[in-house]
């Protein structure tokens, strides 16, 4: 049978091969496939946005939410009668859903799958005198293909890298040492570099916003260097890649690129700047996955940011802000250990106690709402709003709340290259890392009094903290440091309905579906900590 390009689920390695009964192997006329399909660029090119398209699914919540309710940033939140495996995120158990990561797993797998198959079938089609436009193909498929081997890596630990799609001989491979992952990681990410040219896509209207550049491929480089050697403690990632490499690359991205700070921080997020919002094809944003709303109610389309409901003021729209689930409640902590002046707190964070809408007080009421968790504080970024009327945008405009909210979602911004470039110049070029973090800080503070004079790894990891809160950084930012760290900033114990203790044992990884465990027949075994 043949594989279809069109691949419409993917929840075990079992699928990702193919069988071969001759007597069904003939030519469909109806369908489009292997045998028929990659022979013209327009393939290629439709072949590759079916990578691409697996990001916004990836982008539901997944590695974001779930790491967020996993760090000491949030809590696990929602109703109090919804599931518990988001108070087993945040709490560092595994009862009520042995399956609660299989989506992390599916659709980073889904994500390899089909960068794969692009990959094996690019000699197949007829590029003529363009073979510029195969190795641009080739490098923007290898560098989403390290994005989701990474994805997954930095979740389970060791994971089976697939730099082919599997036979039937295949179906029960072994996870293998993270330096064979990481290596396959590094040399994607290193094609890319070398094979993509200096255009910036962030200008507004630019047809090609949202595509890989090698600016993003240097960026995302970086962040998987400093990821690996850090917490696997090795000088240089997996071989491929020295520091002074890694730093090279990221010097580019900052000096080269051109991309720079939105000059107020709010002004990236609707919610926190409404009229003043900087769009989202703004320099700053070095790679985001893209949505619209273009869905209006239908769930069987993949256009809209289904995240967003997910942390949105549980229980009807409030002030500026449209309903959601109540998600992910922000921890207190954070919100109180802004400095004075930051204007990043206000911007990150809704403090329902606090702010005032058309000189009201929000009046969020945990109770009515059926909030669980309740901390008086939500995230506002990424939270939909409500137009004058105090009707969500969304619904305004046709669509349906849960699934056709349209912010895309950041993966990598200019100011965490700032920050990376910083860790990673510290010890050879403490002036360079200085000035790259104070960049930072003049436009969070929005002066320059609070600069820096003296930097160190530890000042770099809360001012990521501040920065990069509620992107999907936080968690791995600890334990890439080590499960001392990790602990310290997790445990809480500020009330029973908080008490949260991070478990060593685990080594930061969360536990795998179990249903791959047991599809492997033995040749998978569960995470530490987890059985």
């Amino acid at each position: 049978m043949k594989k279809y390009i069109k691949l419409l689920a993917l929840s075990s390695l079992l699928v990702l091969g193919a069988c071969s009964d001759d007597f069904l192997d003939t030519e469909s006329s109806t369908n489009k496939d292997e045998s028929n399909f990659y022979k013209t660029p327009n393939d290629a090119y439709e072949g590759l946005v079916a990578v691409y398209d697996v990001l916004q699914r990836e982008a539901y919540g997944g590695p974001l939410l779930i790491s967020e309710q996993a760090s000491d940033d949030c809590f696990g939140g929602y109703g109090t009668a919804d599931a518990q495996a988001d108070i087993e995120w945040d709490r560092f158990l595994y009862v009520s859903n042995k399956d609660m990561n299989s989506d992390v797993w599916k659709y980073a797998y889904l994500g390899i799958y089909r960068a794969n198959i692009l990959l094996e079938n690019l000699d197949k089609v007829n590029w003529g005198a363009n073979t510029a436009l195969k190795t641009r193909y080739e490098a923007e498929a290898r560098f989403l293909r390290a994005h989701f081997h990474f994805t997954a890596a930095k979740m389970f630990g060791d994971i089976i890298p697939l730099d082919h799609t599997v036979t039937t001989s295949e179906f029960q491979l072994p996870r293998q040492a993270p330096e064979v992952t990481y290596a396959l990681i590094a040399n994607d990410l290193k094609f890319a570099i070398d094979n993509l040219g200096p255009e910036n896509y962030s200008q507004t209207g630019n047809a090609n916003y949202g595509r890989i550049t090698k600016w993003a491929a240097e960026a995302y480089l970086a962040r998987t260097f400093l990821f690996y050697t850090d917490y696997y403690e090795k000088p240089d990632l997996a071989g491929v890649i020295t520091k002074a490499q890694a730093t090279t690359y990221i010097n580019d991205v900052v000096s080269n690129s051109g991309h720079g700070l939105v000059a107020d921080f709010a002004n990236l997020w609707l919610a926190a700047s409404f009229a003043n919002f900087a769009g989202e094809d703004n320099t700053e944003m070095v790679w985001a996955v893209r949505f619209n709303g273009s869905g209006k109610g239908d769930w069987g389309l993949n256009e809209g940011n289904r995240f967003q409901v997910n942390i949105a003021p549980r229980g009807g729209n409030i002030g500026p802000y449209a309903t959601g689930w109540g998600g992910a409640t922000v921890n207190p902590k954070l919100y109180q250990e802004y400095a004075t002046g930051d204007t990043r707190r206000d911007a990150t964070i809704i403090s329902y106690n606090t702010e005032q809408y058309k000189g009201a007080p929000l009046n969020f009421d945990p109770e009515a709402r059926d909030q669980r968790q309740y901390t008086g504080y939500s995230w506002k970024k990424y939270c939909p709003i409500t137009n004058d009327a105090g009707t969500a945008i969304v619904e305004a405009n046709g669509g349906n709340f849960q699934i056709d909210n349209y912010q895309d979602y950041a993966i990598i911004r200019f100011a965490d290259v700032l920050l990376m470039a910083a860790e990673l110049n510290l010890t050879s070029n403490s002036t360079l890392a200085i000035d790259d973090f104070n960049r930072v800080r003049d436009r969070a503070f929005k002066d320059t009094t609070h600069r820096a004079t003296t930097l160190d790894k530890d000042a770099i990891m809360e001012e990521r903290r501040f920065e990069l809160a509620l992107e999907g950084q936080r968690y791995f930012d600890l334990i890439r440091q080590d499960m001392t760290i990790a602990k310290k900033a997790i445990d809480n114990n500020t009330g029973a309905e908080f008490n949260i203790t991070f478990r060593p044992e685990t080594l930061g990884w969360f536990p795998l579906p179990q249903s791959q465990v047991v599809l492997s027949n033995g040749t998978i075994k569960q995470n530490p900590g987890w059985n």
